[in-house]
This record gives C-alpha cells, sequence and structure tokens, in this order.
C-alpha cells in the first residue's frame, strides 16, 4: 500500500517538487547521521510580550479548576475517546486508541502513516500537542494554585525525557512541532513569563534551561523541515504560525530574528495565496477553514502585541473568512461539514466538550472589526475570545448594533465556489441552501477536498434535512475514508459507480473533477443557480453533468434539474444524505422527510429506483461522522436509472413548517 502511495505521490510531483524533495531526503540522511542538527546556543536577551498587556481574570474559575484537575488525574479527551484514563503524564509515545508503542529511531525516517509502526497517529500526535498544558495554565492563572503550575512542570519534564531530539514520531512532523509551540507560548504568559515561580531557584533554572533548549530544537527543526511544493498547504501556514509565534515570544538566538522575519513574511504572502478574495480557504473543507483563520488570529494578535503586526490586507483577508463563515451558516448556527475535518486546533482556550469553534471566530471577529452582523451570529461572546482578546471585550461586543445587521454578509462566493440559496433567512421560517460548485482542493494533491461537485446541504428554520455526512478516518480503515470522501456520499450525482474524482492515496487526487458557474441570479421570487463539472468526461464514454437550483421563494420549493449528456448507456445515482432524526418514507416517486417542525417533501422520476439504507457497511451507504472517528447511523436514499443520450431529471423539494 505504501508503494502504491508513493508511486501515485510521485506522479503528482512537478520536476522541481522532485528536486526539492531529494534535496529534503539528503538533509534528512546528513541529520541521521549527526550533521545539520540543531545545537542550541546559550539564550540571552529578553523574551517577548504576552498577547495582551493584561491577562483576563474574568471567567468562571471553577469551570477551568475541574478541567485542570481531570488532566492531573490522568483523564484525556483524545477525539473518540472520552475520559480516557491515559495517566499523568501520559505515555508520550504510545497510541492511547490501540496502545501501540512507537519507536525511538530516528524521527525523520519512521513512517507515521504506518499503523503497525505507531498504531492511530492522529491520537498519538493529539496528547502531544500539549493542550491541556494551557489548561493547566489557566487554572493557574485563575486561582494561583501551585499545584496547576507544578502540573505544567511535570507534563513537560516528562515529555522531554521520553523524546529525546531528534528520535520518535514526535520528531517527525513540522506541524506538530509548531502546534507544540503555540501552546507552550500561551502556557508560558499565562504561568508569568520569567517572571514565574517555577523558574526561581536553581531547580528552576535548571528547568528553564531544559525548556529554552527544546523550544531551540522545535524552532530549528521547522525551519530546516517547512512543507513546499504540493504540500504547502495549512500545513504551511501552521508551522508558519508556531514558528513565528515561538520567536515572538523567545526571541533569544540569533537565529531567531531570521526565522521570525521569515515566518512573518511568509505568513502575509500565504494568508493571501490559500484564500481567495471573497474570504474562500482554498482547501474546499470548513473545519480547515477555520483551522486557517484561527492560525492567523493568534499570529496577529502576538504580532500586533510585539511590535510585529501584520498588514492591512492580511486582516481584510481574515476578516472576509468570517463573512463566509457567518453567511453559510444557518440561522441555528450549523455550519455545513464539508470537506476534510479532523477536529484539531492549534491552541485550546476552552476545555468544553463541544466547543463551537466557528461561533467562537465570529465573535472574536465582532470585537476585531466593530461587527454587529458577526456578533449576531456568534450570539455570545465565548471563553476563547476573552482569553484572546482580554476583559474589555465584553463591553465592546455588547455595543456592538446587532438589531441593524444585514445577514446574509454575502450569497455568492464566485472563487471559492459556494453559493447560499433560499429566504427568511434569521427567522424561524428560514431556508438556506448552500451549493457547492467550487475546486476540488488545493493545489495538485487537493489533500482535503472531497469528491462533491454541485453537490448541497439544506436546512430549514435552523433545522438540517440534507446534510454533508462529514470525514469519520484519516490515516486508517481506507474503505470507511474512501466511502465519506467519495461522490456517493455527498448530495449530487454519481455515474456508473465511480468517484468525480480519481483518488490516489488518503491525501491524494491524481485527476480533479472540474466546476464552472454558468449564471447566479438573485429576485425577490427566485433564486437561480447554473453549474456543471468535467469528472466524469474521463470515462471511456464521456458525461457531462449540468445542474440547475431555481428556488421559488412563495413556495419555498427548491427544483433541482440534473442535465447528463453522453452517447451510450450509462448507470447513474442520485444520493441523499438526511440529518440523524429524519423520519423518511417513501410512497411511489415521492420521499417524505420529517425532523422536528420540518417536512421536506422531495418528488422524483417516476423512471427511478428509490431504496433506503441506515448504517450499511457493505457497501458503506447511510452514515454520518459528527466527528472524527465518530460515525453514526443515519437515512441515505439513493435513486437510480440508466441515462442515454442526452437525458434531463427534475427533482422537486418543498419545504413545509408543520
Amino acid at each position: 500500500m505504501q508503494l502504491k502511495w508513493a508511486i501515485a505521490r510521485a506522479r503528482a510531483m512537478s520536476g522541481r517538487e522532485i528536486g526539492f524533495r531529494m534535496g529534503r531526503a539528503l538533509r534528512e540522511r546528513a541529520e541521521r547521521v549527526g550533521f545539520a542538527r540543531a545545537r542550541a546556543p546559550l539564550p540571552a536577551g529578553e523574551p517577548g510580550k504576552a498577547w495582551l498587556e493584561r491577562l483576563p481574570r474574568g471567567f468562571d474559575a471553577s469551570r477551568y479548576v475541574a478541567a485542570a484537575e481531570r488532566v492531573l488525574s490522568g483523564y484525556f479527551d483524545v477525539f473518540a475517546l472520552r475520559d480516557a484514563k491515559l495517566g499523568f503524564p501520559p505515555r508520550w509515545n504510545v497510541d492511547p486508541k490501540t496502545g501501540t508503542a512507537a519507536p525511538l529511531v530516528f524521527g525523520k525516517t519512521l513512517d507515521y502513516r504506518d499503523a503497525r509502526n505507531v498504531g492511530d497517529i492522529k491520537y498519538l500526535w493529539e496528547i502531544n500537542r500539549h493542550l491541556e498544558l494551557v489548561t493547566l495554565a489557566q487554572a493557574f492563572h485563575l486561582t494561583a494554585d501551585v499545584r496547576f503550575a507544578s502540573g505544567c512542570r511535570t507534563l513537560l519534564e516528562s515529555w522531554f525525557e521520553h523524546n529525546p531530539y531528534p528520535l520518535g514520531v514526535n520528531w517527525c512532523s513540522s506541524l506538530e512541532h509548531a502546534m507544540r509551540l503555540a501552546n507552550w507560548s500561551f502556557a508560558w504568559s499565562l504561568l508569568g513569563g520569567e517572571a514565574s515561580s517555577l523558574l526561581h531557584g536553581e531547580d528552576g533554572q535548571a528547568f528553564r534551561a531544559r525548556w529554552l533548549e527544546s523550544i531551540y530544537q522545535h524552532c530549528h527543526f521547522i525551519a530546516g523541515h517547512i512543507s513546499r511544493h504540493s504540500s504547502a498547504n495549512n500545513h504551511l501556514l501552521g508551522e508558519r504560525t508556531g514558528l513565528f509565534i515561538a520567536t515572538t515570544t523567545w526571541p533569544l538566538w540569533k537565529a531567531s530574528r531570521r526565522w521570525q522575519s521569515q515566518s512573518h513574511a511568509e505568513l502575509e504572502r500565504e494568508a493571501l495565496l490559500q484564500n481567495f478574495e471573497d474570504g474562500v480557504n482554498k482547501e474546499q473543507a470548513v473545519w480547515y477553514h477555520h483551522a486557517v483563520a484561527d492560525m492567523l488570529l493568534l499570529a496577529g494578535l502576538v504580532g500586533r502585541a510585539n511590535g510585529r503586526d501584520f498588514s492591512a490586507a492580511y486582516w481584510r483577508r481574515f476578516e472576509a473568512m468570517l463573512e463566509f463563515l457567518a453567511s453559510i451558516m444557518d440561522c441555528a448556527g450549523n455550519v455545513p461539514a464539508i470537506g476534510d475535518a479532523d477536529d484539531g486546533v492549534m491552541v485550546r482556550f476552552d476545555p468544553t466538550r463541544g466547543f463551537d469553534v466557528y461561533a467562537s471566530l465570529l465573535a472574536s471577529g465582532a470585537v476585531l472589526f466593530a461587527r454587529g452582523d458577526f456578533a449576531r451570529k456568534a450570539r455570545v461572546l465565548d471563553d476563547k475570545s476573552r482569553w484572546l482578546l482580554g476583559d474589555q471585550a465584553d463591553p465592546v461586543f455588547a455595543s456592538l448594533d446587532v438589531a441593524g445587521a444585514v445577514l446574509p454578509v454575502c450569497r455568492e462566493f464566485a472563487s471559492g465556489g459556494y453559493y447560499v440559496l433560499g429566504d427568511r433567512f434569521e427567522t424561524d421560517r428560514e431556508v438556506r441552501i448552500v451549493a457547492d460548485a467550487g475546486p476540488l482542493g488545493y493545489l495538485s494533491i487537493a489533500a482535503h477536498g472531497h469528491a462533491d461537485a454541485l453537490a448541497f446541504t439544506l436546512s430549514a428554520g435552523g433545522t438540517e434535512i440534507l446534510i454533508d455526512p462529514g470525514t469519520f478516518a484519516y490515516h486508517t480503515e481506507r474503505r470507511w475514508r474512501d466511502y465519506f470522501r467519495g461522490t456517493c456520499a455527498h448530495n449530487t450525482v454519481r455515474i456508473d459507480g465511480v468517484d468525480q474524482s480519481v483518488a490516489g492515496g488518503n491525501f491524494l487526487w491524481l485527476r480533479h473533477a472540474n466546476a464552472q458557474v454558468e449564471r447566479f441570479e438573485i429576485s425577490a421570487e427566485q433564486n437561480r443557480l447554473a453549474a456543471r463539472h468535467d469528472g466524469y468526461t474521463r470515462l471511456a464514454d464521456p458525461v457531462q453533468h449540468r445542474r440547475i437550483w431555481a428556488y421559488e421563494c412563495a413556495s419555498q420549493t427548491l427544483v433541482v434539474v440534473d442535465e447528463l449528456d453522453c452517447a451510450q448507456e450509462h448507470r447513474a445515482e442520485w444520493c441523499w444524505h438526511f440529518a440523524p432524526g429524519c423520519g423518511v418514507q417513501v410512497q411511489a416517486n415521492r420521499l417524505t422527510a420529517r425532523r422536528k417542525n420540518v417536512q421536506l417533501t422531495l418528488t422524483f422520476p417516476a423512471e427511478l429506483t428509490c431504496r433506503i439504507a441506515a448504517g450499511a457497511e457493505h457497501p458503506p451507504l447511510g452514515w454520518v461522522s459528527p466527528s472524527l472517528d465518530t460515525k453514526l447511523p443515519t437515512v441515505a436514499a439513493v435513486m437510480e436509472g440508466s441515462v442515454w443520450h442526452s437525458s434531463s431529471f427534475n427533482f422537486e423539494l418543498r419545504v413545509a413548517f408543520v
């Protein structure tokens, strides 16, 4: 499997990228035998400032104390593992999901994609990001209880001991180093920085020296292993975010200024390069849209506090990213699960399970840009925004003009390829349809995109009805990885049982379906979108798929017309995925779905057959993944029929509130 992946990956590379990777391989070989490794000089100078001049204190301390006590008791939440008893400190090189112990070999040659070596790498890396360090530091900041500060030191010293540079799975990935550095930086400030009692005395100074040595090693590792070419996606932004925050917090070595300057410049460039002008992140994955926006926010606040602010264009692109989130979010705060989602966060400021990352970004944006429309969508100022923006954020948020906000902010994201249809927005009779006519993903590998061209989601009155089922799997369980990102798992058309785009690995697409929008029109009576994609023109007998969405405002009815053009006979499948809790019934050529007080009636062409599945395993069908490594049965309807020459299929979706 790994050989096939490597061959497919090589085919997707340019000659320049192949040359770059050969050079990188030579560097790694040199590092393996001891050359080009980090040798930390003695630190000199003063650390940088915290992200705020005065760190906030206006919180319910009991929440953070309870979360910190759980950590000290050895309980961790790691994706699908809740209240997992991992011990304190945990076993850093043991996958908490499978119990697999990763070997302490030279990190850059360790194949972390092979579950036989490391188990589920997502789980293993998650506990090594040190999100819990910030939780402990927050509890100390709010209570001055030295047990929480001592817990931070115990956690770090254990990590240093069991992860010697440059050995093991925690010296593989620059992004993981960057995320660790970001958490170390915020924890450092919450613990009091240089004035922290942890650094007092001979033992404290020895701990400080060991911590700073590891910080230097982390920075050196990232600088020497920056993601480039087809991997220069959110990983590059994350690496530069961590390196910028670290070198701004600890500008203590001669190389720090160079690393900081390079990171600042590249963050400026990549913020504009990786996000369209309309605010859509080019990964075409909403969770990664959030992740990138969060990186820009964290780097921006740390830079601003230390005299290294970013440009107006940088902040404007960040604001546009929030406008996109506000526009696709329905009146109840639901956001379509488009593309990949790994549930990862750069820094965990709020330890609450199910924390709403999208609403939080909008709340922060409301304060930063004085946006009443963002405040209306966010509803409340959350704790993460308070940690980032300070106690003064509350009165600013409360003063914003929410009543005068005009929503949705935007309904056409032509560059990103998303369109919002519907009416009566922000009311209990809202219908919100988010249609996808964008690219597959970013760069040649399109790592986090799904084969979902011309798919859409539909919610009514804040109740989700037609959904994007999500992601579920990443590095493991290839069958499920392929299903959730495949065409059959989206509300669009599949031809001859194959995906619109051709996969070459878990994070690689060899052939991309290209979508093209013909027109988008909005009037008081009707919304209309027409688009096509070329994903099935690769078939021996090419098939063109054109879809028209026509939404009638008065009747709250959506008519979907699919035009399929080919010369020979093909099998077509229309996949419809319903939210959990939908009761679905089929009679003749009419499907009725009901959830809460919403009823959707879907009338389909009589020549199509309809089958219903929920939780089917072979093949997979009828699933939703609310979070990574979690899947639940839900109803899916597949309508099938033959296509010959030019065929047109009409579907009427009528919304009623009952």
